[in-house]
């Protein structure tokens, strides 16, 4: 009896890690206006994750500027800034067919959010979403999204026109300040090669290593 109850007692934390890491959330984003057109990216609770982005072919898109054509990388967030999506997705499930407003707006994009945890899972397409909460964490996930394809753009522009990193600095600076871009310590690595590259300006190192300082 006892060789039973120790045999519960270590398995119980392997089940419990492995049930977290089987939780998931899941946002695919697509608008062919956009680039990039095609977008998915998916996080578990302790932050770590994947993105993938496809570049597409929006026709309005400027053919000078240096965009990367397919973005494939493992991610690693915060575990405090995962642990509140999950949270805000526990305590508003998903429902086909229930997450889209009602409300004229604007086509911003499609958005199909889906949860997996231990207490059911869920999905949902929308372009606006009509629950607050809801449209929260796929706002917030399209804002890590915009770093981690800011984060390809830095290393592409690095090698074919550094001149340009100052102009690309400017951009990142400011958002990361209005919280147009979150999760910068997803891009750290980028970061802190710029701001130990002797070829770079030296402004553009300073702001980089600032910013790959950020712990959000």
């Amino acid at each position: 009896m006892k060789a039973l109850w120790l045999i519960v007692f270590l398995l119980t934390p392997a089940t419990m890690v492995r049930g977290a890491q089987e939780s998931s959330l899941r946002l695919d984003f697509s608008n062919p206006d956009l680039v990039p057109a095609r977008w998915t990216l998916v996080v578990h609770p302790d932050g770590s994750g994947h993105f993938h982005a496809e570049r597409g072919d929006a026709q309005g898109a400027d053919s000078a500027t240096i965009e990367p054509v397919v973005i494939d990388r493992d991610v690693q967030l915060s575990g405090t800034f995962a642990g509140q999506m999950f949270q805000i997705l526990r305590h508003h499930p998903l429902q086909a067919g229930q997450c889209e407003s009602r409300s004229k707006v604007a086509f911003q994009g499609w958005k199909k959010l889906e949860y997996s945890g231990p207490n059911g899972v869920g999905a949902c397409e929308f372009n606006f979403a009509k629950d607050r909460e809801i449209g929260a964490v796929a706002d917030s996930l399209i804002a890590v999204a915009a770093t981690l394809i800011e984060g390809a753009r830095l290393e592409m522009i690095l090698v074919h026109d550094p001149l340009g990193l100052d102009k690309e600095m400017d951009y990142l600076t400011e958002a990361a300040g209005d919280g147009r871009l979150l999760q910068i310590r997803t891009i750290r690595n980028i970061l802190l090669r710029l701001g130990d590259d002797s070829t770079v300006m030296e402004r553009v190192r300073r702001r980089a290593e600032k910013l790959a300082e950020c712990q959000q």
